[in-house]
């Protein structure tokens, strides 16, 4: 235990998602039975920050699981711009720690009067958008006071695996949120301090995932600009053999997580070849003799939320080997409020 509230607040993640599964159990069988009764056409996600990258992480689940597509809604497009929304049979989740930020309530607004049906993923239930869902799937996270959310991220995702295990009905998936945890208190406990010295003076970095890892690969590489100030870029395994693979090189760090799926095995191979070309690849992998961060053997939709857990304590000790205060990053505040 460091003292600090992003370590304190990490080790909730066990006891956050126990409460969010106990405590969501019956609206997340109603809705289960509700979106297979009356599938949607496809499903619209509003979040910005961390919970964008939980958005990204249910897209994944969405598209693979259930076959309807998933799009990220452009908060602009009506907070800004003021256009027209028009929504058929579709379901729009909605997620945020605050529930509070005018573009995020003015979309989910202009979705619901075109016709969706909204899904809030939200900490405070008290907040305006809590009191717009249709359905309300409350993040139990309690109080969260470091500027880096860890907690709240670690329960939206886990709300959206149990989202999708109750509507596709797949066992294997049910079986995985029930153990998650468990083993988030495990995953938590895994020291991945390898990974301090070999960034200690970083500037720049990739952060690869792909499939279910992509969205937390964007959540890690936030984390590192938040309380490391060190440009971590996040990248699919797949996207970045384009363009971005030209500029690494010796030394050039890059983070992998890879799970234990094709998507996974794509992401050790691109990390393969960057670490021929003398690049310091930190990579975490259940059970890949090749991995030097650990990483606990789960259902591949669940891994990336166990490597978030694992990598926030690498985050919060990496800030404060650079110096930094990973509880207070210079310039933010805890809500973000923008038009």
């Amino acid at each position: 235990m460091t003292g600090t509230l992003m370590r304190a607040e990490t080790l909730e993640a066990g006891a956050t998602v126990a409460r969010l599964v106990a405590r969501n159990a019956e609206a997340l069988r109603a809705l289960g039975e509700r979106l297979r009764a009356t599938p949607p056409d496809v499903v619209v996600t509003c979040a910005r920050g961390s919970s964008d990258h939980a958005a990204m992480y249910g897209k994944y689940l969405i598209e693979t699981l259930i076959g309807v597509p998933v799009a990220s809604a452009a908060p602009s497009v009506v907070s800004l711009f003021d256009a027209p929304v028009t929504t058929r049979r579709a379901l729009c989740i909605a997620i945020s720690q605050s529930g509070r930020s005018p573009d995020l309530l003015a979309t989910v607004e202009a979705h619901a009067k075109a016709g969706a049906e909204v899904v809030a993923l939200v900490n405070d239930e008290t907040s305006p958008l809590a009191e717009m869902a249709d359905t309300l799937l409350a993040l139990s996270a309690g109080p969260e006071r470091s500027v880096a959310a860890t907690k709240s991220c670690i329960a939206a995702m886990a709300g959206l695996a149990a989202l999708v295990a109750a509507w596709s009905g797949d066992d294997a998936l049910t079986a995985a949120v029930a153990a998650l945890p468990e083993q988030l208190d495990r995953a938590v406990a895994l020291d991945w301090s390898a990974g301090v010295e070999p960034l200690a003076e970083a500037k720049q970095m990739f952060v690869i995932g792909r499939g279910y890892g992509f969205g937390v690969a964007q959540e890690c590489a936030l984390k590192l600009k938040e309380t490391c100030q060190v440009q971590a870029e996040p990248f699919s395994a797949a996207e970045v053999r384009h363009g971005p693979m030209a500029i690494v090189g010796e030394g050039f760090p890059v983070l992998a997580l890879a799970t234990s799926d094709a998507a996974g095995d794509d992401v050790m191979a691109v990390a393969e070849t960057f670490a021929g070309r003398g690049a310091t690849v930190l990579s975490a992998h259940a059970g890949d003799a090749r991995a030097n961060l650990p990483a606990l053997d789960a259902h591949p939709a669940v891994q990336p939320i166990l490597m978030l857990a694992s990598f926030y304590g690498l985050a919060e000790a990496l800030s404060r080997r650079r110096g930094l205060d990973p509880d207070t990053p210079p310039h933010l505040a805890k809500v973000t409020r923008t038009l």
